[in-house]
């Protein structure tokens, strides 16, 4: 369907990480909103953790000042784990050597203003080589079974073209994403054949918003390129993905799993109660807390209502 010369296998991924992070202030001040942990890992690796279960083995970030914990993470600790096996802590060595496995490779490049998720993307360029390539957006924690990227990278070998993963958003919010509009293939795929940043709800052609996860060719650089800056200068990947309709399918994948805005305080929140929950080690008791707290602050929130309520009446 497109003039790709190669073997439609995603090997490589893109994670944009040079965002500040305010609305997370102050714990962002001096480290970044990717780092944040949900239950005991950080966002990032969620993210790189889910390309991998894809079969991607090359990991670029595109990061900015203040970002050098990320590479942290994903480098070896020396004196960790020296002391971890000082202590016999084998387990424990084993955790922390599989956050980055053997035959995976990161490489970080810098993006050095903060010009949008299209001038991100551009950033990466010369390091993807003329192949197709995922993109993940860590703030969208996104778990699915199998992975959602996994369910994309299988539905690219098919069908040979840029996929978007999309979810039904309230008509309300459509300004708050990329909305699309299509010809149903089939019940989870669309042939794309418009696609609009962050409509008004009165001018969005439906309510399928891009979520934080795509599958891009190449051709999709010269096309962000070549788009004029829009507010604050910043250059919209949306924009060149709308581009890219002209001369190539874009398909809607309607993924199979549950997205977490844990670009927002309460996606974080909501995201780690929900893995807190199935925790292998701590899940079983963590719920217990939970349900045990609610029944708890029941008969409590009850005692307000009626001192409030007694209290205006008198």
């Amino acid at each position: 369907m497109t003039s790709l010369k190669i073997d439609f296998v995603v090997k490589k991924a893109i994670f944009p990480v040079a965002g500040l992070g305010t609305r997370f202030l102050p714990a962002t001040k001096a480290s970044p909103k990717e780092m944040l942990a949900v239950v005991d890992k950080p966002l990032i690796q969620y993210a790189v953790e889910e390309a991998y279960a894809a079969g991607i083995r090359q990991m670029i970030f595109v990061t900015g000042r203040n970002k050098r914990s990320i590479e942290d993470h994903f480098d070896t600790a020396y004196e960790l784990e020296a002391e971890l096996a000082a202590t016999g802590k084998d387990e424990l060595i084993a955790l922390v050597h599989s956050i980055k496995p053997d035959d995976m490779d990161c490489v970080y490049v810098r993006q050095p203003r903060a010009l949008g998720l299209g001038h991100a993307i551009l950033c990466a360029e010369r390091l993807i080589q003329g192949e197709a390539f995922a993109v993940l957006l860590a703030d969208d924690l996104m778990i699915g079974t199998p992975p959602i990227m996994q369910q994309m990278t299988k539905l690219f070998a098919e069908h040979h073209c840029s996929i978007l993963a999309v979810q039904e958003v309230p008509e309300d919010q459509t300004n708050r994403y990329g909305i699309v509009e299509g010809e149903p293939l089939s019940s989870d795929l669309m042939n794309i054949k418009g696609l609009i940043e962050k409509p008004h709800p009165s001018a969005a052609p439906s309510n399928l918003a891009v979520a934080g996860r795509y599958i891009l060719t190449p051709a999709v650089f010269e096309l962000i390129r070549k788009q004029p800056r829009g507010a604050g200068g910043e250059i919209q990947l949306t924009d060149g993905i709308a581009a890219l309709l002209a001369s190539e399918p874009v398909l809607a994948y309607r993924y199979h799993g549950q997205r977490y805005d844990c670009g927002s305080k309460l996606g974080l929140m909501q995201a780690s109660v929900v893995l807190g929950e199935s925790h292998p080690e701590l899940g079983h008791e963590f719920s217990a807390w939970l349900k045990n707290r609610q029944e708890l602050a029941l008969p409590m929130m009850a005692g307000i209502q009626e001192s409030t309520q007694a209290a205006g009446l008198s």
